[in-house]
């Protein structure tokens, strides 16, 4: 069977050379594949490997033909394939069976190839393509055509490593100009490539990289000896970069070739004839050797805790020799050999060391300097809470998984202010009469708390199966002020206040119910005087009382949840610590938050609070009246009258960023009902509102902020609609937070049992005390603007402007 692929005509743009038609035909014990040109083809042919194919590369060169494969079964040829390489070479790949012997003809535009059986095939490898003196001057003619064609007519390889090819072998070698064959002598050129390690298509990268540097040494095929040119010198050449070499001025005969590079195997071309007058090109394929790959010994580790060796170490064996290669690592991936295969890995017991307890691992010893000091490999001590301490959960109490956590801290204030009071009736200073008396004050509060944590665990990230925590609190305050009635309402008392406090501010149990997925999701329960803050700046609910919560999360934490149940206790006045006495408060609280809402980076909650205070009469420590507040109508038929509240807040607030713009906002809704209000003197509804915005954006190490708070108030004390908004009991860290001489300090009303704001509050509710006073929703309400600048001067150290 014979094949034929024919065509027409291309554009005006394309190479003037083009193939017309390609055969393959049977000729005597020969198959032909004849590749018919339109002009005359520049060309040269290389082989590729797995599976065996030959190439022919057409320089100046379009394809013709409408179709671009040819089936054959005509032996060694399995298909012929043609392909534009390029924009200028065509390229005809023949595929074959086996590896066979070739020969090329041209006969005026056509080129035949003669492919052989597979039992001519010679050691040699693929014959010479040769130009005789004869056709030089078609030669010429085409590699004129080669120098005067623009760089940008030569392609570019796929392997950005290698310089610039040819496109041809014949472009290539006129760079040099003609190689001038003088009468009676031959001339000897070729490109060195390496063996091309994986088949290629028609395509980019399909060819073995030059190899440069390579020996090239020709000898007399009959006798062994080196060849010698008319000039006495020895018939030898090296590859340049491109691995281009050529020998000039060679006497004909009968000669084999060697080629010789370290690094690849030695390469024969066992017979190759050379006539007078004719340049025959070569195009050697040399074969990488496999590099051997010295072996590493097993590592084995040393006994711990011993640093120093115990023996004479083993010497140590001689590093692998040093490839004289650049790609060695490369070359070992694609040419590997049976010393390049992994070995099996060593026993584990020659490579790990059993570790008992995970959590206990023994340190060395360390004694380079000879002295103490904080060195590696410091061993913790039960009184050390900088290194690995028992004490504070660095490895487990008992067992595995039960770890102890004790913490400490020590909160100590001093405030120096100066506040507007009254002179009182009982002056400190005899004969006074201003209205207002002198308001310098100086308390100084001093409060430590011991934290004792008990829990089962794993690790950082895994939710706790079950907690125990407690945390005791002793405080000591002292006040000094300039008049009297301030510290105690017996004048007698005098100016000065010492007073202590111990307290219990957490007493809780934990208990993990179940894990909701494998991201860590989980439903936990958590029951007794336990701190809780329902929102994210401390505008409504910030404290620690006994209490019942539900809390977990869903979707890898994207969701959280709280509910929660707290019955109040009182609280100490000085220092505002719990006490042991039951109060008749109780508040209800469930709140869900969802990250990345709308925006990503920005965090919403919504929330739902109910506040049930029940009417008590109730003096503090210093024997002021507190609930109900001192003002107004606070006695009905000369008896005192408390009175209850029921509030409910519906909240949306949020905190994080949108874009570069930090957010941090909340609304509230307040509605209810207080039984008898004592500025109102009777019964009023609860429509109150609370809205706060913080704007910052960052540069660098600072943040410029600036925020806004509304409370609603009310326009009509008298009116039976309460509109000024009052909270639970809130703990705002906002607006300069405890910076801020509004925030921080309780401005009291003279004359009056009551204060315009509490201490560390925003709200000027009236309150007689935040903590054991009850909510005022009849109030002026208030207006709040803020500017400020955070500056980070360290990283430890931070101003706030």
């Amino acid at each position: 069977m014979s094949g034929v692929l024919s065509g027409g005509v291309a554009s005006s743009t394309s190479p003037a050379t083009a193939i017309v038609q390609v055969a393959v035909v049977h000729s005597g014990q020969q198959t032909n594949v004849r590749v018919e040109a339109k002009g005359h083809p520049s060309y040269r042919t290389f082989r590729l490997k797995n599976p065996e194919r030959l190439v022919l590369d057409f320089s100046g060169t379009r394809l013709a033909v409408t179709q671009t494969s040819i089936s054959s079964d005509l032996k060694p040829v399995r298909r012929v394939r043609l392909g534009q390489f390029t924009r200028d070479v065509a390229r005809v790949v023949i595929e074959l069976e086996q590896v066979v012997p070739y020969s090329l003809k041209e006969e005026g535009d056509t080129v035949s190839v003669a492919l052989g059986a597979a039992s001519e095939v010679s050691a040699s490898g693929p014959v010479a393509s040769k130009t005789t003196a004869g056709h030089e001057q078609k030669m010429a003619s085409a590699r004129r055509a080669a120098v005067s064609r623009p760089p940008s007519a030569h392609p570019d390889t796929s392997d950005k490593s290698r310089m610039r090819l040819p496109e041809s072998l014949t472009q290539r070698l006129a760079i040099f100009g003609r190689p001038g064959v003088k009468v009676g002598l031959a001339v000897l050129q070729g490109i060195v490539r390496e063996l091309a390690r994986e088949p290629g298509a028609i395509g980019p990268g399909s060819l073995g990289r030059p190899v440069g540097g390579a020996s090239i040494t020709l000898r007399y095929l009959a006798t062994g000896e080196l060849c010698r040119l008319r000039t006495g010198k020895v018939c030898q050449a090296t590859t340049d970069v491109e691995g281009v070499f050529r020998l000039r001025d060679v006497p004909p005969g009968r000669y084999a070739l060697t080629i010789e590079r370290e690094g690849y195997e030695p390469y024969t071309w066992s017979e190759l004839r050379l006539d007078p007058g004719e340049v025959v090109t070569l195009t050697p394929e040399p074969k990488l050797k496999a590099i051997a790959v010295a072996r590493a010994p097993a590592l084995r580790l040393p006994v711990v805790p011993a640093l120093r060796p115990t023996e004479p170490p083993a010497p140590e064996p001689a590093p692998p020799p040093i490839l004289p290669y650049r790609d060695a690592l490369e070359r070992l991936e694609t040419a590997p050999s049976e010393e390049t295969q992994p070995e099996a890995p060593p026993p584990l017991q020659d490579v790990s060391l059993e570790m008992p307890d995970r959590w206990d691992i023994p340190m060395p010893e360390w004694d380079r300097y000879g002295k103490g000091g904080e060195f590696p490999y410091v061993k913790g001590h039960w009184y050390d809470p900088f290194n690995r301490n028992k004490l504070k959960g660095d490895v487990p109490i008992f067992g595995q998984r039960t770890f102890f956590n004790l913490t400490a801290s020590s909160e100590t204030f001093l405030d120096g202010r100066r506040l507007p009071v009254p002179s009182n009736v009982s002056a400190a200073r005899p004969g006074s009469s201003e209205f207002f008396g002198r308001g310098e004050q100086l308390p100084v509060v001093q409060t430590f708390r011991f934290s004792l944590d008990l829990f089962r665990g794993d690790t950082s990230f895994r939710p706790i199966d079950w907690r125990l925590r407690m945390t005791p609190a002793v405080n000591v305050n002292y006040i000094t002020t300039r008049e009297l009635g301030i510290v105690n309402i017996d004048v007698r008392r005098g100016t000065n206040r010492l007073d202590s406090q111990a307290s219990l501010q957490e007493a809780f149990f934990e208990l993990k119910l179940r894990d909701l997925s494998t991201n860590y999701d989980f439903l936990s329960v958590r029951a007794g005087i336990q701190p809780f803050s329902s929102d994210f700046r401390g505008f409504l609910f910030v404290e620690e009382q006994p209490g019942v919560r539900i809390f977990g999360n869903l979707h890898s934490n994207r969701w959280e949840y709280n509910l929660a149940y707290f019955h109040f206790l009182e609280k100490d006045t000085n220092s505002g610590l719990n006490t042991f006495r039951r109060r008749h408060q109780q508040v209800i609280i469930a709140n869900l938050y969802r990250q990345d809402f709308i925006w990503p980076g920005y965090t919403a909650q919504f929330s739902v609070h109910y506040n049930k205070d029940d009417a008590s009469l109730h003096f503090d420590e210093n024997d002021f009246l507190v609930r109900p507040a001192p003002f107004g109508f606070v006695r009905s038929n000369n008896q005192l009258r408390p009175h209850n509240i029921r509030a409910a807040y519906l909240g949306w607030t949020g905190n994080g960023h949108i874009g570069r713009l930090n957010v941090s906002h909340a609304f509230y809704q307040a509605l209810g009902i207080d039984d008898f209000n004592l500025l109102a003197k009777r019964r009023v509804t609860i429509n109150a509102q609370m809205a706060a915005l913080e704007l910052s954006i960052d540069k660098d190490w600072a943040r410029l902020r600036g925020s806004f708070f509304w409370a609603s108030g009310s326009a009509n004390p008298s009116s039976g609609r309460a509109r000024g908004f009052d909270a639970i009991v809130d703990l705002p860290a906002f607006a300069g937070g405890i910076f801020s001489l509004w925030n921080r300090e309780g401005i009291r009303l003279t004359g009056s049992g009551v204060a315009l704001t509490t201490p560390n509050s925003l709200l000027p509710s009236l309150r007689s005390s935040k903590e054991e006073g009850q909510a005022n929703f009849v109030n002026p309400g208030i207006f709040l603007y803020n500017a400020g600048l955070d500056i980070e001067l360290t990283p430890k150290l931070r101003s706030f402007i």
